[in-house]
C-alpha cells in the first residue's frame, strides 16, 4: 500500500491550538463530551470517526457557531466567549460541510466575502489571484453565481474563501463529501500544497483512511469522546481503527 503521508514539521513547540475539555450540547443531547486535544504550527491534524461522532460539531464549536463549554486558545489567546467574527480576525478560518456557498453571488463575490475582515485592498487581490492560481476553473467561472457550480467547484469555492485570510489554522470540514475521486485528488492536492506552504489544518473527514493518509496525527472520536489518539502512521496499523474505520 503506497501512503502519501505528509512530512512531519521540524518545529512542533508552538501550539497554535489547544482545546481543554471541550463540550457542546443541543438542548439535552450531549454531543461532546469534554473532549482536549491541540494543533501545533505546521500540522495537518485529523478529527476521524463515524457519524453522529461529534466531528463537525467540535469544528462549529471552536468557530464559534455552536456555544460551547470548556477552552479554546488559539495561539495564546482563550477565544472561547468571542463571537465568529472575532475569531476570523484573528486568524481562525473555517471551510463548512455543505460547503455554504452563497448561491445567488458569484464566485469572485463568495470569496470577496471571505475577506470582509480585511481592509488592504492590495492583500484582497494578491489573495484572490492565489485562490484563482489554486483552482484555475474558479478564474474561469468567477463571474457564474456560485448555486449553479458542480459540488466539487463549490468546494473549491468554500476553501478558496476560507484561504482569503491567510488564516493561522484552516478548519476543514468534509472536503472529500460527495465528490468524485479525481475532484478529490485535486482537493487533497491544494490541501497539501498549503500545509507545504506553511498552512496548519485541523481536518474533519469521513474518509478515514485519506484522513489519515494526509496528515500527521489524528484524533478517533466516538459518541462525543477521544477514544484514541496518536500519530497517523501508527492509526493506519491499530487493528481497533482498521477494523471500526478501514474495512480491516
Amino acid at each position: 500500500m503506497n501512503i502519501d503521508l505528509p512530512k512531519t514539521p521540524t518545529s512542533q513547540q508552538h501550539e497554535v491550538l489547544r482545546v481543554e475539555n471541550l463540550k457542546v450540547d443541543y438542548g439535552p443531547i450531549h454531543a461532546i463530551k469534554g473532549i482536549s486535544f491541540s494543533v501545533h504550527r505546521g500540522e495537518v491534524v485529523s478529527l476521524i470517526g463515524s457519524n453522529g461522532a461529534g466531528k463537525t460539531s467540535t469544528l462549529r464549536a471552536l468557530s464559534g457557531v455552536l456555544p460551547c463549554q470548556g477552552s479554546v486558545v488559539l495561539n495564546g489567546k482563550d477565544i472561547t466567549k468571542l463571537p465568529s467574527h472575532k475569531r476570523v480576525a484573528l486568524g481562525l478560518a473555517h471551510s463548512p460541510e455543505g460547503r455554504g456557498v452563497f448561491p445567488n453571488l458569484t464566485v469572485h463575490e463568495n470569496l470577496l466575502m471571505g475577506a470582509f475582515s480585511i481592509n488592504d485592498r492590495a492583500l484582497i487581490a494578491k489573495n484572490l489571484e492565489k485562490g484563482f492560481s489554486r483552482f484555475p476553473r474558479l478564474r474561469e467561472r468567477r463571474n457564474q453565481l456560485a448555486g449553479t457550480l458542480s459540488g466539487g467547484e463549490q468546494q473549491m469555492v468554500a476553501i478558496a474563501r476560507a484561504l482569503m485570510i491567510s488564516p493561522e489554522l484552516l478548519l476543514l470540514d468534509e472536503p472529500s463529501l460527495g465528490l468524485a475521486p479525481l475532484i478529490v485528488s485535486q482537493i487533497f492536492e491544494v490541501i497539501q500544497e498549503l500545509n507545504a506552504l506553511g498552512t496548519t489544518i485541523l481536518l474533519v473527514e469521513q474518509n478515514a483512511r485519506l484522513a489519515l493518509k494526509k496528515s500527521h496525527r489524528a484524533y478517533v472520536l466516538e459518541t462525543g469522546q477521544v477514544k484514541l489518539s496518536g500519530f497517523s502512521k501508527d492509526l493506519l496499523d491499530n487493528d481497533e481503527v482498521q477494523k471500526a474505520y478501514l474495512g480491516g
